[in-house]
């Protein structure tokens, strides 16, 4: 097979040595061998094809990594990962040992920052910029928001503050890839978007408020005059207002024109705000069509498409989530869905058809979700907020000011609690538990299967307090009695279940493993095999105190199982309480380390971390036999 350009490229050094006119060839081939890998291995798609002349214009025009690129979030990355000599090991994206699934500080020299969450790029590249000019640095500094990214409050907050800074030298790039500003990129807008790049006319401009410094109420008229007609026919006068000079919209697809704007962007000193339009999915028809399905993909073939697998094959808790908000939307008129950006992810695509009214998508704005609800909850409607474990990190403080310490009836739907998997560190669902545990007046649930996740969310829905679900990214059992196990009880505030009570056998020892979560409905066989006693603790808050108590006078050994953090969870709880009854056994807690936890299947870090079924199970007989000694 012949060389490629693209088999030339192993850093940006390479890229600059090209020709303009190779890089519409370097961008196709480019384009292909993300759609050929990805589809081989999972990940996210229809970003990273959409910005594939970005970030070779980006590499090809500044000198990285001495100029200094911030991509948010990273889903839009993955062409900054092949050019900076990622190429081969983008195959392992998102596997055990294998490139990290968004950008990673210290993963190349041309990643300074982590980011795996929105909104962040601009306030990290104004540190940056900062940090260059207290240094006498004269590298330049680029934000790259897009994806969404830009409808969070701390974009802006960033915006802001970069405004108060008139000498520092910062470029923002806006890849609207959702049209969210502009409805088009003719001619008109292309041209004008090269002139305002155009050094010339900066001078032009700065030299006429220099002239006109002497006569204030002429120069008020001209500036109010340059804002006015730039304003009819540009989109940016919001960032005008924020200090930049906004240039665009331009054609992010086109890579002549995206390098040559770029070229005069990067010699214009002050904030400068680039907005450059691309189409999420570019290059590959069904993601173009569909750019949200083809957001993040499975393994498939790139021939035939991703699989459209009906919703009744769907057995995981997020569809089961789904599937009780319709329900319960047929029986209460006053529930309200509410989202921050996760409609496909939490499963509320079925419910936003079929309640357009009654769906609210805030955007990625964790927070206001949170106040949002708080003022529906207060104006008698019954919100439900469904968001993920490791989003909600980003909400805390509405959790106890807006929900707890007003005693709302709003419920928190958390998805994706515990192990994630592949998205790694950023994204594991590792902290909930740690740090609802902590605040009053919240009542918070794990539910060991699907049907219990249902009853867990009617109960809740009708609590009429704050309350929070959290259940795990996986296919859940449907019910323990399907397993063999005993019927649902009904759910009672702050009780527990047993599942399978343990055989007292005469001059043998008892132990009692109390679990949160799936884990309980795992766990049933291997109970029975090895004769423990199984609780599904159903209640992290309130816990089952007596439930426990009883236990511990009747076992020599207690044990507890959470997929979530060790320290501050659930364990540590429940060893007070029987350090404070003077408990005489052993006692062991199962969760997750004190550190992050990398890339991986979900299956892959629990046995790692000795949470999966047959980890736990082993652990349950060691302590038996060390109770004996």
């Amino acid at each position: 097979m012949a060389e490629t350009l693209l088999d030339k490229i192993n850093s940006p050094e390479d890229l600059r040595k090209l020709k303009k006119d190779q890089l519409p060839q370097l961008c196709a081939e480019l384009r292909t061998y993300l759609i050929d890998t990805i589809s081989k291995t999972a990940g996210h798609l229809a970003s990273g094809l959409g910005v594939v002349e970005l970030a070779v214009a980006l590499h090809y025009v500044f000198d990285t990594p001495h100029d200094k690129l911030v991509w948010d979030v990273g889903h839009q990355a993955y062409p900054h990962k092949i050019l900076t000599g990622h190429k081969r090991e983008l195959a392992s994206i998102r596997q055990k040992g294998g490139l990290h699934a968004f950008i990673w500080r210290g993963e190349t020299p041309y990643d300074l920052l982590c980011t795996g969450h929105a909104s962040t790029s601009i306030g990290s590249a104004l540190g940056l910029a900062l940090a260059a000019r207290a240094q006498g640095s004269k590298e330049h500094v680029t934000a790259i928001i897009g994806d969404g990214s830009m409808t969070g409050g701390m974009a802006f907050e960033a915006l802001n503050h970069a405004g108060t800074f008139k000498d520092l030298n910062l470029l923002v790039i806006l890849n609207d890839n959702e049209m969210s500003i502009s409805e088009n990129v003719g001619s008109l807008a292309q041209r004008l978007a090269a002139v305002l790049a155009n050094p010339h006319y900066v001078k032009l401009v700065e030299g006429g408020k220099r002239v006109l410094t002497k006569l204030p109420a002429l120069r008020d008229f001209a500036l109010r005059a340059q804002e006015h007609v730039k304003g009819m026919v540009m989109p940016g006068t919001l960032f005008e207002e924020f200090g930049f000079n906004y240039i665009g919209p331009v054609d992010g697809n086109d890579i002549g024109r995206l390098t040559s704007i770029l070229e005069k962007v990067k010699d214009l000193p002050g904030l400068q705000f680039l907005h450059v339009v691309t189409r999420k999915g570019k290059g590959y028809a069904p993601a173009e069509q569909d750019p949200i399905c083809y957001h993040g993909v499975p393994a498939f073939d790139p021939s035939a498409g991703l699989p459209r697998t009906p919703h009744p094959a769907d057995k995981s808790f997020s569809r089961a989530f789904g599937n009780w908000m319709c329900a319960q939307a047929k029986l209460d008129d006053k529930l309200i869905g509410i989202t921050p950006a996760m409609r496909v992810g939490s499963a509320l695509d079925d419910f936003a058809e079929l309640f357009p009214d009654r769906f609210i998508d805030v955007a990625i704005a964790e927070q206001h979700s949170l106040v949002l609800a708080s003022g529906l909850a207060a104006g008698g409607m019954h919100p439900v907020v469904a968001i993920y474990s490791s989003f909600l990190q980003r909400a805390y403080d509405s959790v106890i000011h807006d929900l707890a310490i007003q005693d709302l009836p709003i419920m928190l739907a958390i998805d994706r609690a515990g192990v994630v998997g592949p998205d790694g560190p950023t994204h594991q669902g590792a902290y909930d538990v740690a740090f609802l545990r902590t605040v009053p007046n919240l009542t918070l649930m794990a539910p060991a299967t699907l049907s219990e996740l249902h009853s867990m969310l009617s109960y809740g829905a009708a609590l009429g307090h704050p309350c929070a679900v959290r259940y795990p990214r996986m296919n859940g059992m449907e019910s323990i009695s399907a397993l063999g196990g005993p019927e649902e009880a009904p759910l009672v505030q702050g009780k527990g279940q047993i599942l399978y009570q343990a055989k007292a056998e005469a001059g043998q020892k008892r132990a009692a493993l109390l679990c949160v979560g799936p884990f309980a409905a795992e766990l049933l066989a291997k109970a029975r095999t090895q004769n423990f006693t199984l609780v599904n603790l159903r209640f992290i808050k309130p816990l089952d105190e007596e439930l426990i108590l009883n236990l511990a006078s009747s076992h020599q050994v207690l044990l507890t199982a959470e997929d979530g953090a060790l320290s501050g969870g659930v364990g540590e709880q429940v060893a007070r309480l029987l350090l404070e009854h003077g408990f005489k056994g052993r006692f062991k807690a199962l969760g997750l380390p004190d550190k992050f936890l990398m890339e991986g299947r979900r299956g892959e870090i629990l046995r790692d971390c000795g949470l999966d079924a047959v980890s736990i199970a082993a652990t349950v007989q060691r302590e038996l036999e060390a109770a004996a000694l």
